[in-house]
């Protein structure tokens, strides 16, 4: 029989304490390893108990849950999810932590029915089990990327890139976009987020990075120097007409388990688009994006997958790798060149894959 998942739980609200541990004791494989008010008593715990998950609050008192990843992140990588309140300012923390290295997050619900509840336990349990099996790296001060070169056909009109994550996405999303210049290829990308993240998700890239970023819109025309992220809720596709390329966005049913989903995206690059696409698939768990990446593929796009030395969660892009949907793959600190490069080499891809 597995060894359960030990979980340490960090909160300063003792009913939110006794909530968590009530879920998490209640579910098989899963154990509370220990409890702690704050980042104090949270640090003596994990070093008596050496979880494999820890549930972060973000707002506490004496140290706030984003310094106290910093330094889990830095001294004693852990898989961590976050558990914060659905404020504008619970919001930005949130994305900071996903940046940081926090693997997911799960929003507090408001106590205003029970049903909020019922759904946040089996959202909870869910990225518990997704946690345990992320694979984390010791966090290293850097210099920044230089800004890649603008490709020579990025104001074509005929071209664009699509890109699919979920667990580990926010950061990877985040240093790709980094190094794009300000007059990059149209950028299309739907990440698994819940919708009330996805505004300052788009927010804070667009501080970050030389890209326009916004949320994608209904009928907005895909244009040089724009990032469009899926809203949280529903899907975004792309169509083509007489002017080019735009995003439609739908409510229609979940597509590989997911809504924003990134098959239904990559499908739909592949009906519109074709060979004039280049697809990315990055970090995150499950098969999502594995179908809609080889339709890309067989509609002649260069499709590029994250390798599993680089992946928080080796599960989308081993999928898809799997399916035969990718026709290269490379690190993380590879694809943001090697996509420019294929966007300028459409039409060569097929030698290079071979």
């Amino acid at each position: 029989m597995p060894r359960p998942i030990r979980v340490v739980i960090v909160d300063d609200s003792s009913l939110m304490r006794e909530m968590l541990r009530s879920i998490i004791s209640e579910e098989p494989g899963i154990e509370v390893a220990g409890v702690a008010r704050d980042p104090y008593e949270a640090r003596e715990v994990i070093k008596q108990t050496n979880p494999d998950v820890i549930t972060l609050d973000i707002e506490m008192p004496r140290m706030d849950g984003l310094s106290f990843l910093e330094k889990i992140m830095t001294l004693r990588p852990t898989p961590v999810v976050m558990v914060s309140s659905l404020t504008q300012e619970g919001s930005d923390a949130t994305i900071r932590a996903l940046e940081i290295g926090a693997v997911d997050c799960v929003a507090k619900p408001d106590g205003s029915d029970g049903h909020g509840f019922e759904a946040m336990a089996h959202e909870l349990i869910g990225k518990i089990r997704v946690a345990a099996t992320a694979r984390l790296s010791m966090r290293r001060p850097h210099a920044p990327a230089p800004t890649l070169p603008t490709p020579r056909r990025a104001g074509s009109g005929t071209r664009f890139i699509a890109i699919g994550a979920s667990t580990g996405g926010v950061e990877r999303i985040r240093d790709v976009l980094a190094v794009m210049p300000a007059d990059c290829p149209p950028i299309v990308i739907t990440q698994h987020m819940g919708p009330s993240y996805v505004p300052a998700f788009a927010a804070r890239l667009d501080r970050l990075s030389a890209p326009s970023v916004q949320v994608a819109a209904q009928g907005a025309r895909l244009s040089q120097g724009v990032v469009y992220i899926a809203p949280g809720d529903r899907h975004l596709v792309v169509i083509r007409d007489s002017q080019g390329y735009s995003c439609h966005i739908q409510d229609g049913p979940p597509v590989s388990g997911h809504r924003p989903s990134v098959d239904a995206l990559f499908s739909s690059v592949a009906r519109a688009a074709g060979a004039n696409a280049v697809g990315v698939i990055l970090s995150g768990m499950g098969r999502d994006g594995a179908n809609g990446m080889l339709a890309m593929r067989e509609a002649g796009a260069y499709t590029i997958g994250e390798q599993e030395s680089s992946c928080v969660v080796y599960g989308m892009p081993r999928a898809a790798r799997e399916a035969g949907a990718v026709a290269i793959e490379l690190p993380l600190a590879q694809i943001p060149a090697e996509m420019l490069r294929a966007f300028d080499a459409i039409g060569e891809h097929r030698a290079r894959a071979n």
